[in-house]
This record gives C-alpha cells, sequence and structure tokens, in this order.
C-alpha cells in the first residue's frame, strides 16, 4: 500500500479493515484485532491495519513510538496467543501530520 491508501484509511472511520489505538496498554484488544484482520473473515482479500498512537476519533495521542513499543508489538505476532502466526508489517509513518506506529496483516488462509 502506499501512503495515499494509509491515509485514506486512515481518515476513514473504524471499519472491519481499521483499527486506531491510542496507546499499546491493552494487548489483548490489539491480540483481538490483529486475528480478526489476519484472517479476513470479510473476504476483502487486503490486509487490515491497526493504527498505534491514535485516538478513536483520529486524533494524535501524542505517543512517543519508541524501540520498546516496537519491540512489544513485534513479540505479539510470535508470543504464542495468535495462532497461527500472522504475517506482520510495522512501520513508524506521520499521516495527515500524526506521527503514528501502523501494523498491517497479511491473510493467513
Amino acid at each position: 500500500m502506499n501512503n495515499s491508501e494509509f491515509e485514506a484509511l486512515f481518515k476513514d472511520m473504524e471499519s472491519d479493515r481499521v483499527e486506531r489505538k491510542p496507546s499499546i496498554s491493552d494487548p489483548n484488544s490489539i491480540r483481538q484485532a490483529i486475528c480478526a484482520f489476519a484472517n479476513d473473515l470479510p473476504g476483502h482479500g487486503k490486509p487490515g491495519i491497526i493504527f498505534i498512537g491514535v485516538n478513536d476519533d483520529g486524533s494524535c495521542k501524542g505517543l512517543q513510538i519508541t524501540d520498546k513499543i516496537l519491540r512489544n508489538l513485534a513479540d505479539m505476532r510470535d508470543d504464542g496467543n495468535i495462532q497461527p502466526m500472522p504475517s506482520m508489517t510495522l512501520e513508524k509513518k506521520v499521516l495527515c501530520g500524526v506521527s503514528l506506529q501502523l501494523l498491517s496483516f497479511d491473510l493467513l488462509f
């Protein structure tokens, strides 16, 4: 996906492809979204996206994306709580003036 596609998803409401999280303080909620997006139950054939550091209304939470946050997010894929293990991409991006961590998930099946 290119930046304009990410920005369009970022500006849109949450959906069965997009989730916003202000922080990683609720890892189980993030894991649930990872599992749902990776399985693509609606059959979009496109990756699901979780925007970390963004409030539900799309405003910036002001979360500083640190190496520790990146490691914690990467560990969610590998910790055995999501089976089978999804293909996950982590990217630090600035979209619409908001610095955030973007996670995208490819299909498991």
